[in-house]
């Protein structure tokens, strides 16, 4: 029975990109263990996969705002004791960062990532003891599903599978996913309004900070039977999402959690190119826009019609 830790930390798309990586180890090695290390805001995350046994929290995003408190301390001790319980036959960092392959170095067994050419950041390959070339021209979920393939040497041959999915009620409404990290990541909010007008079924507008919500708000009191639900966790959104007849997002995390629910999913790239980490979906999924500029209304709501 293989013991396997996935380092795959942040943000939420890339975690979620992981997924599929736990199902093509769990087909080809039905008895593995894995465990899987994820910062604390998106633990929920892989713990959606049935077929991970433990998720490990850490805290790096936190501990940098006091990296000499006294507290960030404690809590660093008892997460490297909590990763150094087991010893791994193999630990593999999908995330090809310096923190990402320090974690791994924590870990007790034979630790794999990607080599200098592949990794984001070349010094991570340093951490390792046993480094893959993976070209970086390919989709992350790609990426991630050859480097657990060449650690564990098997062809990832079968189809995307990122192996969650929740047991809920279809309904008939629509989520916006308005809000992204960066303001030239988001589309024009009368562009959602129109949206919103012509799709003629109820829209949720999920939001994560006030900011978000004041934007929900705006967006949401052009739209005729529209909702702004309160804060919701991150199981309640993935929740409401998987409960969506479709979905359409920007730039951000849960427009991929949305791909991987298998709900119909447009994404709506205003100022990053989506061939490398935009929706991958194993269901139906569009991806629209890109640094060039963003998608018309038109063109967004005639992707909904061919879906």
């Amino acid at each position: 029975m293989p013991e396997i830790a996935l380092i795959k930390t942040s943000s939420m798309g890339d975690v979620i990109h992981n997924l599929p990586v736990a199902s093509d180890i769990l087909e080809h090695y039905p008895n593995a263990s894995i465990d899987w290390v994820v910062e604390e805001n998106f633990a929920a995350i892989p713990s959606m996969h049935p077929g991970v046994r433990s998720v490990i929290p850490v805290a790096v995003r936190r501990w940098r705002k006091s990296p000499l408190c006294r507290k960030t301390g404690e809590e660093f001790r008892q997460f490297r004791e909590k990763l150094r319980e087991k010893k791994y036959d193999l630990i593999i960092d999908t995330q090809g960062l310096l923190k990402s392959a320090i974690i791994a170095r924590i870990a007790a067994g034979t630790r794999c990532g990607y080599d200098r050419q592949s990794a984001r950041e070349p010094i991570a390959s340093f951490f390792y003891d046993k480094a893959f070339h993976v070209e970086k021209d390919l989709h992350a979920v790609t990426r991630n599903r050859l480097l657990a393939a060449a650690s564990l040497g098997y062809r990832p041959e079968s189809p995307l599978d990122y192996g969650i999915k929740m047991d809920v009620e279809k309904e008939s409404h629509a989520i916006l996913l308005h809000a992204t990290s960066r303001d030239e990541k988001l589309w024009a909010e009368s562009n959602w309004i129109e949206l919103g007008k012509r799709l003629g079924m109820k829209c949720f507008l999920p939001w994560g900070s006030e900011k978000e919500k004041e934007r929900s708000l705006r967006i949401a009191s052009g739209i005729p039977d529209s909702v702004v639900p309160e804060r919701l966790s991150l199981d309640q959104a993935a929740r409401l999402i998987a409960g969506a007849a479709v979905v359409f997002g920007v730039d951000t995390g849960l427009s991929h959690l949305a791909a991987a629910l298998s709900v119909p999913v447009i994404g709506i790239y205003c100022a990053t190119d989506p061939g490398l980490t935009g929706i991958l979906s194993a269901g139906c999924g569009i991806n629209l826009g890109g640094k060039s500029g963003p998608p018309s209304v038109d063109t967004v709501f005639q992707a909904w019609s061919s879906l």
